[in-house]
């Protein structure tokens, strides 16, 4: 008589797993990439920019075009403040709605 090898059951799931993690990710690849800034501006359809004469300005979005340009000038005060510009000098340069 002659013995014939053990069936391995590991000889099977190896391959298994490999197709197995091949099939997952081969069906996440194909979902859209998301940006970072469209989960912060949801619902807004309007933004506008506000520069100081000097340092950083800001850009926000908003619902309506006077919130998108408030928030935009606030935010140009705060960060031309932080970088060592003119925060009194803000002013929107930029404001429109899509």
């Amino acid at each position: 008589m002659t013995a014939h090898p053990a069936f391995k059951p590991i000889s099977r799931v190896v391959p298994c797993l490999l197709v197995l993690c091949l099939a997952v990710s081969a069906g996440c690849s194909s979902k859209p990439k998301q940006t970072y800034y469209s989960s912060s501006r949801a619902g807004s359809s309007c933004y506008a920019k506000a520069l100081p004469t000097s340092g950083e300005g800001g850009l926000a979005w908003g619902a309506t075009l006077q919130m998108a340009r408030q928030k935009s000038l606030n935010n140009c005060i705060r960060y031309a403040g932080r970088s060592g510009g003119t925060p009194n000098t803000c002013k929107v340069v930029l404001a429109e709605c899509k």
